[in-house]
């Protein structure tokens, strides 16, 4: 609509206009169904930023100048919708070539999500610093406006970065106005960015913008227009002119369509083709100039122009849509073989843009095709890489559709069901392997990911695939993706022989084995032996993380925590985790969620592993990964047990060992049991404690293949002192040394360190124990530090040495503290009064007390009786023993002889 056609928006046209000077709120998103009038309210917000000045503005921004707006403007187009970042293009593009002073990181990272560098695609906060940069940059001297049309049709990359964008605008001299429908679902939405919502027109707004446009119109054909247009100012526009008012039922945006495609039929075919090529290739709808990207300029328009289905863009003078409608209605009026024809011409067009080319050539092309197919095949790639794996999937089964040979058809069809089975579609990849051949490998490799996310089926699964592998598999991706999934499912397993197997085919592939997965095998299974020296391998494959598949990394990542170097590749992890998100990678974010929490875990940032656990389990409930979520539910099992939730640590326990034991998942058996042990530590609870983490190592020994019986040697070592087994508990510590368990990790040569000094003879131990406390990895294990210094702090005192260890105990507790280990802190806090300190609890229980009761407590902490006090404070014995029985509670004991323990030393 014309500017002179805006009737009854004077409203919206305010509160859109008012957005140039509101700093505080400088984003909306207009939300309205079709032919409400958007683009129109659109086209006047943009009118009024070029003609606003300095003086009417003064809110926005200090920088801007009596020169405008400067506008750019974009719109979402279904051609383009499954490219990621393309509607990003369309708004930075042409803002890239000016800013000579903006950070070069933040323009390689807009450069690498343009595919315009090499380099890791970076993630959505990353990219929106950069682009926030980049747009208070250019809007220092000119204030920016930036106009979103059809925004229901941008793709999900780009409205995720622009959302994060836009929602740190305030104050700055950056607008954004967003335009999508109403009808439909938009990327928009949840975005949690301000709406003005588009109401149809009142009736007497209608009526004036009915005969404005006809002013002669017979009473029963008015009122007909006025209630069919039901308010819609597009209809009340066209309707006049068209004879469809008797179409029954049909929506009122068909109704518009079948009016526009009756003006189509009255074009030239030369100029349809002209409409079609331009309605196919995403060319606009409304005011919007495409800077930068190759768009199909329709020629010999003028026919359309005057038919009133296109419009001179006012920036550019080229002829687009003059409403969405208008090319929907240009596309349903093609016969399937002119849109074939068309889509052929745009595939030459974009021959050096390699996923648009691929996009229409599928589309062109009926029967098999090799080339097109290979085409679609790379596209794929390249998609699932810059964040779009459910159009990776589309372009992976169009792709098998266009395969000559047999073959090729099943391998993409088995790569479709891969991504599928990472994005957590997992019905869907389910149906396509089948599809991919019930017998062949591809079926069984994906059955096995499947059955075993969700049912945690091991055993049954470990065999077929195994058996699949010894028979042979011809495609090397396939054997990849089955090496990947045997390792996973031995891992689960902790089942010496099953690791046989696994070991025993990676040793006939050989160098065909991928280095990720090789180091995987070395570290997921058995540790002890295979492990050393992997710490600088997983360093040497994460040192160019672009070149790594996520999967890759993932299993890197696996094998990073299990050498204790997790929190080197940290960084690494987080933009992958957010990466994979965007990409709709849900297995490998699962994944990596419980790296990360683990991670957080061991450098002590308990509150955000709670929530990045809470994230995970979310997760795994919304895409029926039940497997990860028993996972994710023994990691949070476990941290509970060390923050003394011990309540919430046995119902977990309970919960996970119920659903892992009768499915011989003794990973997650022998988790639960190592949560047994730590709860009873954490409440001095020792035979308990030894108990379960004797049920997952004998002393003396690390069951091969079992992450628990190296991640428990403390805990193991400590309960069998306690419980009087000295010699169990000199073995284990000594086992651990011989087996060279310090130098595969930071933890494991601290853990040994630890146990080697509290099973060492009175002579020795308070050398071991000193060198323990100090030993660097102390510094990025806040907790295993914590619990040797207690130890320690306990051997000091036994020993006399009262003064270090007051201190060693102190700083015990103060790592507890810090961490939020509850039980832990109060055993420190019971060494600590042992030792003759008092600590803040007791400070304030004795402050309870009143002069009289303080008095008769010092008095009885000597050992004077009852009538021995009486006689000192000239009170009587039965006064005495009331005062006493008052006391004990307030003080926290039950009886005479821990008075002396319980009352400070030294001045508060």
């Amino acid at each position: 609509m014309r500017q002179a056609e805006l009737v009854g928006r004077d409203e919206e046209r305010a509160r859109l206009v008012a957005l140039l000077g509101d700093a505080a709120s400088p984003v909306v998103v207009l939300r309205g169904e079709a032919g409400l009038g958007k683009t129109a309210l659109l086209d006047e917000l943009t009118a009024a930023a070029a003609a606003t000045t300095a003086a009417a503005t003064m809110t926005a921004a200090a920088t801007m100048t009596a020169a405008g707006f400067r506008v750019v403007r974009c719109a979402g187009a279904e051609a383009e919708r499954d490219l990621a970042y393309a509607g990003l293009h369309q708004l930075i593009f042409p803002l890239l070539a000016e800013p000579t002073g903006l950070d070069p990181g933040h323009r390689a990272v807009i450069n690498a999500a343009f595919a315009g560098t090499t380099g890791t695609v970076p993630q959505v906060m990353e990219l929106g610093i950069a682009v926030l940069d980049l747009l208070v940059f250019v809007s220092a001297a000119t204030p920016l406006l930036l106009v979103v049309d059809d925004g229901h049709l941008l793709d999900a990359p780009s409205t995720q970065v622009l959302a994060f964008t836009a929602r740190r605008l305030a104050g700055t001299a950056v607008r954004v106005a967003v335009a999508v429908r109403a009808e439909v679902s938009s990327p928009f939405d949840g975005t949690g960015l301000p709406e003005l919502v588009l109401e149809p027109l009142t009736e007497q707004a209608s009526a004036q913008l009915l005969d404005r446009q006809q002013a002669r119109l017979r009473p029963y054909h008015r009122n007909m227009i006025l209630k069919t247009a039901a308010g819609n100012p597009l209809a009340l526009i066209e309707l006049p002119r068209a004879e469809l008012l008797d179409s029954g039922a049909m929506t009122l945006p068909r109704r518009l369509e079948r009016i526009y495609g009756a003006r189509l039929r009255e074009l030239p075919a030369a100029e349809r083709g002209e409409l079609l090529r331009a309605a196919l290739d995403g060319t606009g709808a409304g005011s919007v100039r495409r800077i930068g990207a190759v768009r199909y300029r329709m020629r010999d328009a003028g026919r359309a122009i005057d038919a009133g289905l296109l419009a001179p863009d006012p920036a550019s003078g080229e002829p687009v849509f003059r409403h969405p409608l208008v090319r929907s209605a240009v596309v349903q009026a093609a016969t399937p073989n002119e849109r074939r024809a068309a889509h052929a011409d745009l595939a030459d067009l974009h021959r050096d843009s390699p996923e648009r080319r691929a996009v229409h050539l599928a589309a062109a092309t009926v029967d098999p095709d090799d080339d097109v197919a290979a085409a679609l095949e790379e596209a794929a790639v390249s998609a699932t890489r810059r964040g779009g794996a459910a159009t990776a999937i589309t372009w992976l089964t169009r792709a098998a559709e266009l395969s000559r040979r047999p073959a090729d058809r099943s391998r993409r069809l088995a790569s479709a069901a891969y991504v599928a089975g990472q994005a957590g579609l997992l019905d869907a990849a389910q149906g396509l392997a089948q599809d991919a051949g019930s017998d062949g490998p591809a079926a069984e490799i994906t059955a096995g990911y499947v059955s075993l996310y969700r049912d945690g089926e091991v055993a049954a699964n470990h065999r077929r695939i195994a058996a699949l592998l010894e028979f042979g598999i011809a495609d090397g991706e396939l054997t990849e993706r089955a090496l990947g999934l045997l390792l996973v499912l031995s891992q689960f397993s902790v089942d010496p022989a099953r690791w046989a197997r696994t070991d025993a085919l990676f040793d006939r592939f050989g160098d065909r084995v991928s280095p990720s997965a090789a180091i995987a095998r070395d570290t997921w299974g058995d540790m002890v032996r295979r492990g050393h020296g992997v710490a600088e391998r997983i360093a040497a494959a994460l040192a160019d993380p672009a070149a790594c598949a996520p999967w890759e990394i993932m299993r890197l990542a696996v094998a990073a925590n299990y050498v204790g170097v997790l929190g080197d590749h940290r960084a690494l992890l987080r933009r992958t985790v957010d990466r994979e998100a965007e990409a709709g990678a849900v297995a490998s974010v699962m994944v990596l969620l419980q790296m990360v929490m683990l991670d957080q875990v061991s450098a002590g940032a308990w509150a955000e592993a709670e929530r990045t656990g809470r994230r995970g389990l979310d997760l795994t409930a919304e895409h029926g990964y039940t497997l990860f979520g028993q996972t994710f539910r023994a990691f949070l099992g476990l941290l509970a047990a060390y923050r003394g939730d011990l309540d919430a640590a046995r119902e977990l326990q309970a919960a996970v060992d119920a659903w892992g034991r009768p499915r011989g998942l003794r990973f997650l058996t022998e988790y639960a049991e190592a949560i047994g042990a730590a709860a009873a530590l954490s409440e001095g609870e020792y035979e308990t404690a030894y108990a379960y983490a004797a049920g997952i190592t004998a002393p003396g020994t690390f069951t091969r293949f079992s992450q628990q019986a190296l991640r428990t040697l403390f805990d193991l070592v400590e309960a069998a002192v306690h419980t009087g087994r000295h010699d169990a508990a000199s073995a284990h510590a000594e086992a651990a040394r011989d087996l060279g368990l310090p130098a595969l990790s930071p933890r494991l040569a601290l853990l040994t360190a630890g146990a080697l000094a509290i099973t060492a003879p009175p002579e020795a131990a308070g050398a071991l124990f000193a060198a323990a406390v100090s030993h660097p990895a102390g510094a990025t294990l806040p907790f295993e530090l914590a619990r040797i210094r207690l130890a320690y702090g306990a051997w000091l005192r036994r020993s006399r040495e009262l003064a270090l260890a007051r201190r060693t105990l102190t700083e015990a507790l103060g790592a507890f503290e810090t961490l939020g280990a509850a039980t832990w802190a109060e055993r420190a806090r019971t060494e600590l009064r042992a030792a003759g300190k008092p600590t803040r609890a007791d400070r304030a229980a004795v402050a309870a007390l009143t002069p009289q009761e303080r008095q008769i407590a010092e008095l009885a902490a000597t050992g004077l009786s009852n009538r021995e006090i009486g006689a000192r404070l000239h009170l009587s014995p039965r006064t005495v023993g009331a005062h006493l029985y008052k006391i004990f509670p307030k003080l926290g004991i039950t009886s005479r002889a821990s008075l002396r323990d319980a009352l400070p030393t030294d001045p508060p």
